[in-house]
């Protein structure tokens, strides 16, 4: 057994401590960017959005007659509603199938397969958003048209968020499972549980705060996407009262009209902007207190 001398304790102590020291400074000072940078970027969104919100009032974006920006019309309830619902049902198909998949992955899959399967998702998960865009332009919307003209529609803008955020919850939902203590599902097993029980009854339940997280991060990824469902939803400024009828976002209605509007019509731009913000904290919001209850 080796003894260290008092001389060389106190100064691995006095290291560790200016260590200790200079990596809590770097931590808060990233930390302090973070939210330094976020706020910066609502401030921006309230003074580019200020000038409209004052001239008409708040409640105009969701009373007008439609969005009729030369003609002073500027409701953008119609957008908030699809961007909603392709949000909500790209989640709620992409959730139970990202689970699923990581379920997989982590449970039935051979070492060798469940690696391979692992580097596919990671690979989709890295596809650009304009080549899912190409893809769903080329090959989805004319497979609905022919079940239900004209194909490009909310169903198209549903379907090719599903297959962009279903890497994100695939992934994420994995190393939740992986951060699983191996004692929880041996100490399952001893109990007499089957594999399925220990998955539903166990595993699911212990990674739920990460597999939660996971669905956060798809869903914020399916609120702020452009292109993809720009190019396949349609574009059509209405509420959609079926699958089939085009629609279109907030994000595309950004995009599209950014680049020639002046006035309150780009003041109202950032207000949509500003919306999409309000609706990330809304869900961050929803997200940090069902993850309190389910602690608790």
């Amino acid at each position: 057994m080796i003894l260290l001398k008092p001389n060389i304790l106190s100064r691995l102590h006095a290291n560790t401590w200016h260590i200790d020291t200079w990596l809590r400074a770097v931590l808060v000072s990233a930390a302090a960017i973070a939210v330094g940078i976020l706020l910066l970027i609502v401030l921006f969104l309230l003074r580019e959005s200020w000038p409209a919100l004052q001239h008409m009032g708040a409640f105009r974006f969701v009373s007008d007659a439609g969005w009729h920006p030369l003609e002073g019309a500027f409701n953008l309830a119609p957008m908030l509603i699809a961007t909603f619902a392709a949000s909500v049902g790209a989640i709620l198909l992409a959730g139970p199938l990202g689970v699923a998949s990581a379920v997989f992955g982590r449970f039935y899959a051979p070492p060798v397969v469940a690696g391979v399967f692992r580097r596919m998702v990671a690979l989709l998960a890295g596809i650009p958003s304009v080549v899912f865009g190409l893809w769903g332009l080329t090959v989805l919307v004319p497979l609905i048209a022919k079940w239900q003209p004209p194909g490009a529609s909310l169903l198209a803008g549903i379907l090719i968020l599903t297959f962009m955020v279903l890497p994100t919850v695939a992934l994420t939902a994995e190393a939740a499972l992986n951060t699983v203590p191996e004692s929880y599902l041996r100490g399952a097993n001893a109990l007499g549980l089957l594999r399925a029980g220990i998955i539903i009854n166990v595993a699911i339940p212990a990674a739920r705060s990460g597999i939660i997280g996971g669905i956060l991060l798809a869903t914020a990824r399916a609120l702020g996407e452009t292109m993809a469902v720009l190019m396949v939803a349609g574009n059509v400024v209405q509420v959609p009262t079926s699958l089939f009828d085009p629609v279109r976002v907030l994000t595309a209605n950004i995009a599209l009209e950014m680049a020639y509007a002046t006035g309150d019509h780009r003041a109202a731009l950032f207000v949509s902007g500003l919306a999409l913000m309000l609706l990330v904290v809304g869900l961050a919001a929803m997200a940090g207190k069902l993850g309190g209850r389910l602690h608790g």
